[in-house]
């Protein structure tokens, strides 16, 4: 079926035009001033046409959670955060017995095409490689140590599921675990841990290209110790998480991390739990409680556990907090993440990209949603 998308601003990589959209099938194939000829109208009213955001970690929403190995659970996580706009997305696994993140891989590898939201490009595991020194609401009793018989253990056969996984460089057999991954299509990103900058650079030298949620659970930058966030800043091959909900990092720091990094190196991310689109009470994350209130999710101790932000939101909190354009903020929630990711069409509105694009107003709240030419 060919669609045409008309009346809208169109948010492309650098700049946002009001042109025409042409869609055939799942395929964008012109933008344009062209008027439509026989295809079928999509009138945007004015809203703006943007490509659908790519949230690479995220263990839940709607009172689902990865860790809940059914069809029903990803496919709430699916239909809950496509409202947020996020057209695809990794379902993240987190540290808990190498039995339940076994299960939690197996549901994903079965189901991931199944769900009727954003679809699922496959899985992050956050954990369990991690030091206890930075476990945040990771539970540090089934931590262990990165070796790939253990990886192996619970990843079987489906290695060409797990798109992203976190760890911790310094522990013991981590750089053999990052080499191992390093022409998997396996994203290795540097989280919860206790590294030296030495360390994490050992570990970006190796093929790690990502900071897991940078600022939180890691070693900080001082003028004498740079730690994993002065590696993550300066090493231009590394993509840098960030949860822009305004309570895990300060937006002045997020400001020195999108210019340490540059607008290209940035990722939004949601890190959201199963009480991410729900009202405040007392939710799970693995086998803890946590307790939402005031837009904060904490263990019962205080510490952050996850966030409940959605995607639209922290791109807003980028657009009026960061001093980007629109079309920036906007790339920091799409083409970034997917080139990450190396989804070479996915994560920004061109020709011959898949039509996943969402429409917003001018808070960015999500009006409308298309995924692969078809408006759900």
């Amino acid at each position: 079926m060919k669609k045409c998308i008309i009346n809208g601003k169109i948010i492309l990589h650098n700049e946002i035009v009001e042109k025409n959209v042409f869609i055939n099938g799942d395929k964008i194939t012109e933008i344009s001033d062209k008027m439509p000829d026989n295809e079928e109208i999509v009138d945007a009213q004015g809203l703006y046409v943007s490509p659908g955001f790519v949230d690479v970690h995220t263990h839940g929403r709607g009172g689902s959670d990865t860790m809940y190995p059914t069809f029903e659970d990803l496919n709430t996580i699916s239909k809950s955060t496509l409202k947020t706009g996020v057209t695809s997305f990794l379902p993240t696994t987190m540290t808990m017995p190498v039995e339940d993140i076994k299960k939690a891989i197996e549901n994903i590898a079965i189901n991931k095409d199944k769900v009727e939201g954003g679809q699922i490009l496959g899985a992050h595991l956050e954990g369990p490689f991690f030091n206890k020194k930075y476990k945040g609401a990771q539970p540090e009793e089934c931590m262990i140590l990165p070796t790939v018989d253990n990886y192996l253990s619970f990843v079987g056969e489906n290695q060409h599921v797990i798109r992203k996984i976190s760890i911790a460089p310094e522990l013991e057999h981590s750089i053999e675990l990052i080499e191992y991954l390093k022409d998997k299509n396996t994203v290795v990103s540097l989280g919860h841990t206790n590294a030296t900058y030495e360390e994490a650079q050992a570990a970006i030298d190796a093929g790690a290209t990502s900071g897991t949620h940078t600022y939180n659970a890691m070693t900080p930058l001082t003028h004498r110790a740079p730690g994993v966030v002065g590696a993550v800043m300066i090493n231009d091959s590394v993509y840098a998480e960030l949860i822009l909900d305004g309570v895990h990092v300060n937006y002045a720091a997020a400001k020195a991390l999108l210019r340490a990094k540059g607008k290209e190196k940035v990722i939004l991310i949601t890190d959201s739990l199963e009480a991410a689109g729900l009202e405040n009470g007392k939710y799970l994350l693995g086998n803890q409680d946590v307790y939402v209130k005031d837009g904060e999710a904490r263990l019962i101790d205080g510490t952050l556990a996850g966030s409940i932000v959605c995607m639209n939101v922290a791109v807003r909190n980028a657009y009026q907090h960061l001093g980007l354009k629109l079309y920036e903020a906007v790339n920091l929630a799409s083409y970034n993440p997917a080139k990450s990711l190396g989804e070479e069409f996915l994560g920004e509105i061109k020709e011959g990209n898949i039509a996943d694009i969402i429409f917003f107003d001018e808070d960015i709240e999500i009006k409308k949603i298309m995924i692969k030419g078809n408006l759900k």
